[in-house]
């Protein structure tokens, strides 16, 4: 399959909210938080290395580049921008995305806010990359601002090694984290396509369900919700693994857009 076409930005029975289509010199950074859960690291490590390109985010890996934290997370290397940031202060345990026992905070954050919705529509247009030790990913976290606050809705998962020239696994689903009213529900789906070619991955989350689609197609429909805002991670991992692939540096991940929509009219909590 080729590349899957843009949505139209226009969306019936939706206001749009949230657009990058990355059309601009530089990195929108009313939009964009350009690091990795720093707080956990520090700016200078958790910085990604990207550019822009053609009304396109490239997120990539290079070759040269080093752990983004390695006391908690060692030889993962990532490239990451996020839409929230909170944290609390330096040797507190206060944070988003307490990925692991024994995390303490390590360099103190602004806390940043700049899209976090709660419920809305929500879509990507993205190229994977296919090595067998790269994925990329775009999901929402709870902001955190009250520890229970922490569940994730991943839009997208695609690991390298997951993929062919005529089909890939893509990985969806919800993640408790540490929020005791969430279940885990993840689903990976064999799709026939190339992804590395562009597709659509997208979300519907409202006030009782998540909604999980693909090239405009529903997969899933996950009866359960997190209740708070949530922000955006948007990332490209290179794992602790042989790449059987030897794919050559830098690894790109290329991101068209992203969109949230808001229904006109909201969302019924009935």
């Amino acid at each position: 399959m080729p590349d899957f076409p843009r949505n139209p930005i226009e969306k019936e029975g939706y206001q749009l909210e949230f657009n990058d289509d990355f059309d601009t010199p530089k990195l929108n950074l009313d939009n964009w938080i350009p690091y990795y859960l720093p707080h956990w690291s520090s700016r200078e490590r958790s910085a990604p290395r990207y550019h822009l390109d053609n009304s396109n985010l490239i997120l990539r890996i290079d070759a040269d580049q080093a752990e983004w934290c390695p006391e908690f997370d060692e030889n993962i290397r990532c490239s990451s921008t996020q839409t929230g940031l909170f944290a609390g202060e330096v040797g507190s345990s206060i944070g988003q995305h307490r990925f692991k026992e024994g995390l303490i905070v390590r360099e103190s954050q602004p806390t940043q806010f700049l899209y976090t919705p709660q419920y809305g529509y929500f879509e990507a247009r993205i190229k994977a990359v296919r090595s067998s030790n790269t994925l990329v990913a775009l999901w929402l976290i709870g902001t955190e601002t009250k520890a229970h606050q922490s569940g994730e809705i991943t839009v997208f998962e695609v690991f390298g090694s997951e993929m062919t020239d005529h089909d890939a696994e893509v990985r969806y689903g919800i993640k408790p984290i540490h929020d005791p009213q969430l279940k885990p529900e993840f689903f990976h789906d064999r799709l026939a396509i190339d992804a590395t070619d562009f597709h659509l991955y997208a979300i519907e989350w409202t006030p009782t369900q998540v909604d999980f689609y693909i090239n405009n197609e529903k997969r899933q429909t996950v009866k359960q919700s997190p209740n708070y805002p949530m922000q955006f991670m948007l990332n490209i991992y290179d794992l602790p693994i042989e790449d059987t692939l030897n794919a050559p540096y830098p690894r790109e991940f290329v991101i068209d857009y992203v969109r949230g929509y808001q229904p006109i009219g909201g969302y019924s909590t009935l």
